[in-house]
């Protein structure tokens, strides 16, 4: 398809006969980025055909008052049940229409189309006509994406960096104890003050507790310098904490922007862990410490490979980059956030990385939705593309194997997973993103890879503590911010 107005006849008069399909004409034209305006005319033997069929039938066995059945004048059925008879004509032939436009057109709707039935009307006489817009699949030309010479990170975890990670996992499950003396990065702080914005009061803290790490992320924003303002700090003391608040919220005037916490610490805790005792390691489905920390070796590696595959595909879209020039439509991302977000988290989920972990990463994420969004879906694009020129495809098996597989990890029923996937309208998601997978795969498996050290700062998860507080304060008719949902 040209991206300038198009006219096809779809059937002709004997394609009607042998297949059953309607004749119409279709008009394409661009209505924006990612968008289409169709106009689509129903030729009037259509109208005509089905009008007598369906009052030759009604008029057999249609009981009037004064008239046998079947015996009402032609005129005097007509008149009764034309409305009617028009408007289910209207939904029947809208309905065909649709689906022989899905099919005859190259067009990739990713969203339903812009038509509202109700408004659309079906004359008596001549040809029906309705028009309606899509949101559609970005026109490009496809990269070259075999034989790439990509760098894969590779590391072997040293008994420290197991440990370490251990410790991260358990400090998850253990019991904060005061602690006198300077703030360590792993304590919980608990703190009070007010948020603003210059002088303008935006929001306040009271008796508000955290876990004190690299980073901490509120509902609304995030202090990426937490850790390094925090440090060293003792009770009683007074912090200035800087926040970047989201883009996505509904934050009027501060979207985007750094605002202030002047935070008085209250109260130091540490953190004492958990002894790997029987009760406790059980829940983990391992009985010896030995074997807990096998499983956070485990943990690594997934983590690892889950790098790898983000890495590959990092690197592949930096090579296509400056082939994705097309812009995608505010409302669109807007629309698309929630789907973007649930692939992210269930392709985290399907490389085994822990929940508490992909918390974190849902957060980082969430912070500028849109751009994220954005670049996710042009990612989408790209690797849709390349599974259909690979002929890759999603099974029902395909599905309901990474069903039981997020079963088996979360400790659930496959029936109960699927129902909540279906639930929260993520079955699509799913496939989406085990689609995107199956190109990934296939991209690098016919890469030339470069093995590279892993970064010190990418060998444990991310340095990410998360918090149910906003740093700015909801009215009282605004629902309370909320990253994108993708998960539980």
């Amino acid at each position: 398809m040209t991206d300038s107005a198009v006219t096809e006849t779809a059937a002709t008069s004997t394609e009607l006969d042998n297949s059953g399909r309607i004749r119409q004409s279709v008009q394409v034209s661009d209505a924006g980025p990612c968008r289409k305006h169709l106009k689509v005319t129903v030729e009037e033997v259509e109208i005509r055909d089905r009008f007598e069929a369906k009052f030759s039938e009604l008029a057999a066995d249609a009981q009037v008052r004064g008239f046998r059945p079947g015996k009402a004048p032609r005129k005097l059925i007509e008149n009764r049940y034309r409305r009617e008879i028009l408007e289910q004509m209207k939904n029947e032939l809208l309905l065909q229409s649709l689906e022989q436009l899905s099919q005859d057109k190259s067009i990739s709707p990713i969203s339903p189309p812009d038509l509202d039935p109700r408004r659309v009307d079906i004359p008596e006489k001549g040809e029906f006509v309705y028009e309606f817009e899509v949101e559609v699949r970005p026109e490009f030309q496809l990269p070259e994406y075999k034989g790439l010479k990509l760098k894969k990170p590779v590391h072997t975890y040293t008994p420290e960096e197991i440990a370490k990670e251990e410790k991260r996992v358990l400090s998850t499950y253990g019991l904060p104890i005061d602690k006198t003396g300077a703030i360590a990065i792993g304590d919980r702080v608990t703190v009070s003050g007010p948020v603003k914005h210059g002088d303008r009061e935006i929001g306040k803290l009271k008796n508000t507790a955290f876990i004190v790490d690299q980073k901490l992320a509120f509902k609304d924003g995030i202090a990426n310098k937490f850790g390094d303002q925090i440090k060293g700090k003792s009770v009683g003391d007074t912090v200035t904490i800087d926040i970047d608040l989201m883009r996505n919220q509904n934050l009027q005037d501060l979207q985007g922007i750094t605002v202030k916490a002047e935070l008085t610490i209250e109260k130091i805790e540490e953190i004492k862990l958990p002894e790997l005792n029987d009760d406790f390691l059980e829940q983990f489905g391992v009985s010896k410490p030995d074997e807990f920390r096998e499983l956070i070796e485990v943990i690594l590696k997934r983590r690892l490979e889950h790098q790898q595959r983000q890495v590959a595909r990092q690197q592949f879209m930096g090579f296509i980059e400056k082939e994705m020039t097309w812009d995608l439509p505010q409302d669109l991302l807007i629309k698309q956030a929630r789907t973007a977000m649930a692939r992210r988290v269930m392709e985290m989920r399907a490389d085994g990385i822990p929940e508490e972990e992909i918390l974190k990463r849902q957060r980082i994420l969430s912070q500028d939705i849109l751009k994220s969004t954005e670049r996710a879906l042009k990612e989408h694009f790209v690797l849709q593309r390349i599974a259909e020129a690979e002929n890759l495809e999603v099974s029902v098996e395909d599905i309901e194997d990474e069903v039981a597989r997020i079963a088996a990890r979360e400790g659930e029923s496959s029936r109960r997973v699927r129902a909540r996937l279906e639930r929260e309208d993520l079955i699509d998601a799913l496939a989406a993103e085990l689609l995107e997978r199956k190109s990934i795969d296939f991209i690098m498996d016919g890469a030339n890879f470069e093995e590279v050290p892993l970064e010190a700062s990418e060998r444990s998860g991310p340095n990410v503590a998360t918090s149910d507080a906003q740093a700015v304060a909801k009215s009282d008719d605004e629902p309370a911010a909320e990253p994108i949902p993708g998960g539980n």
